[in-house]
């Protein structure tokens, strides 16, 4: 039995983050950069999918990269959904909304607000109506998916941490869980860029089933719907998990933290070149691009989550870590 995707849009005018908990005891400090010992979140899983080297500057070295548009966008436009929803139901409505935006675009180019890094301006100020904008359509997009005003989420951007059976540490933030009155879970995820194309959607809820594997493993419950929705053009996709195939992505997980391990351990993560490498920071470290990795720092080592565990309180979401 497989798991049934659907897919979805508001049509023509209706309507991105996880790192470990900050301050466990199992932290060490080595040439000035606290090392923690790591658990798999559902980026850095797509990260060594995609290329272990890149898994090892992100994750192991932590190499800063420079935050692009599109991310603060993000950024922005989730901490207004977030916002959004604490309101009370009744004050859920678009000119509200519209209001959150103009506050946290604000707040983001205000001095300290997020848009400098390093002495470097992410969003030129000269660029803050076009960027108050975008943010503001991809908001408003939302109300042509549903309607805010008709219900409340039981929780919002939920940090989880828990561990397969198998005891692969996994950890990452739920944008939104919804339960009905019946007892029905729905898991949501935003998205502001575009919709992915049909050969990658399969791709696209593979972080979807990880978000349901560690709900199911916290709550023993198995949520009855995935849904990503797309800001950019109102579209969704939707995804109905049964147990076999979370059983498979479970397996697909512990078989991924067992090779990441054993890069780990020998240091060895190689490269994979794609098409995608025309986006990448890190290509001047990239022996593929002609350069050098830095000096191998060692595996920090896995973090130990007990198996039965329940949602903590979540730390502040970092940029990169996982």
């Amino acid at each position: 039995m497989t798991d049934a995707l659907e897919i979805g849009g508001a049509g023509p005018g209706g309507s991105a983050r996880g790192g470990p908990r900050a301050g466990s005891g199992d932290d060490a400090e080595v040439g000035g950069l606290v090392r923690r010992p790591l658990a798999l979140s559902a980026s850095r899983a797509a990260d060594f999918r995609r290329c272990p080297l890149l898994y090892r500057l992100r994750a192991i070295d932590r190499i800063p990269e420079p935050r692009s548009r599109a991310q603060v966008l993000g950024t922005v436009v989730h901490d207004v959904l977030e916002t959004l929803y604490v309101l009370d139901q009744p004050e859920r409505g678009p000119a509200r909304a519209a209001d959150l935006v103009r506050d946290a675009v604000e707040a983001f180019f205000a001095p300290g607000g997020g848009n400098e890094e390093n002495g470097l301006v992410v969003v030129p100020l000269a660029d803050r109506d076009a960027f108050r904008a975008e943010a503001a359509a991809l908001v408003a997009t939302l109300y042509g998916v549903e309607d805010p005003q008709r219900f409340s989420p039981a929780a919002c951007e939920q940090y989880l941490v828990t561990a397969t059976a198998a005891g692969t540490p996994l950890h990452g933030y739920l944008d939104r869980v919804d339960v009905a009155p019946t007892g029905e879970v729905r898991v949501v995820d935003y998205k502001t860029g575009k919709p992915p194309r049909p050969a990658y959607r399969d791709e696209a809820m593979f972080q979807m089933r990880f978000y349901a594997l560690m709900y199911r493993r916290i709550h023993g419950v198995l949520p009855t719907q995935l849904k990503l929705i797309y800001l950019k053009d109102g579209s969704w996709l939707t995804l109905s998990p049964d147990a076999e195939a979370l059983a498979g992505t479970e397996a697909t997980l512990d078989a991924l933290w067992a090779a990441i391990e054993s890069a780990g351990e020998s240091g060895e993560f190689a490269p994979r070149t794609s098409r995608l490498c025309d986006w990448c920071a890190h290509q001047s470290l990239c022996p593929a691009f002609g350069g050098t990795p830095p000096e191998y720092p060692g595996w920090p080592g896995s973090r130990v989550v007990p198996v039965d565990v329940t949602p903590i309180e979540r730390p502040e979401r970092p940029g990169g870590a996982g």
